[in-house]
């Protein structure tokens, strides 16, 4: 499974009126496209953040849509007033479900960077210890791992069913990063707090 994710900072004043073309316009037409299993939106309505990912179901889908979604994601930077957009494409490691998110689903999404050569390494110590130990977590609904195994980039986003719940994990989520981060080594390179606006990213269960 893959995905590509889309990020851009758009004008919190204008965050609605994109999650409506995200929702209405652009994920209908991108799920018409061979080999989409779904979309997702995440937004920070303070500091105008989002992050749009699309989920496929090979890298050969992904890369035939790459054209086709071009223009669509230029109307979205239109409609909400966005700059700074970057285009991220990764692989799905890991995808475990325990609970549907609600309307009032949030997430926290870390990326991390580390050798490549160790990935693989990273990965199984991931299933092993991580998704056991995060699924026991008040509040907890899906974690999701994507990877770029070529520069060793990692992007993990855990769902909570609200902010509540996603505020009291906080310290006890901190120390178990930097736990994991401190054995495979990797580095963290940023953490965001999102709430999520769109939740029908459809990736089956890759535990």
């Amino acid at each position: 499974m893959y995905a590509r994710s889309t990020t851009l900072t758009a004008d919190p004043q204008r965050m609605d009126d994109g999650i409506r073309n995200v929702r209405d316009e652009i994920m209908p037409a991108v799920q018409g496209m061979p080999g989409c299993l779904g979309l997702s939106m995440l937004v920070d309505r303070e500091s105008g953040r989002c992050i749009v990912t699309t989920s496929w179901d090979s890298a050969e889908s992904m890369a035939a849509t790459a054209d086709g979604v071009r223009a669509m994601r230029q109307r979205a930077m239109d409609t909400m007033g966005g700059r700074d957009m970057t285009v991220d494409e990764w692989e799905v490691a890991a995808m475990h479900r325990l609970h549907t998110p609600g309307d009032d689903a949030c997430a926290r999404v870390t990326w991390t960077r580390g050798d490549p050569a160790g990935m693989e390494g990273m990965l199984d110590s991931f299933r092993m210890s991580m998704i056991p130990e995060i699924e026991d977590d008040p509040g907890f609904c899906s974690i999701s791992l994507m990877v770029d195994r070529n520069n060793g980039r990692g992007s993990l986003t855990v769902v909570w069913k609200d902010r509540a719940a996603m505020d009291e994990s906080r310290s006890r989520v901190a120390e178990r990063r930097e736990r994991f981060t401190g054995q495979t080594g990797m580095e963290v390179m940023d953490v965001a707090e999102f709430e999520l606006a769109i939740h029908h990213l459809r990736v089956p269960e890759m535990a």
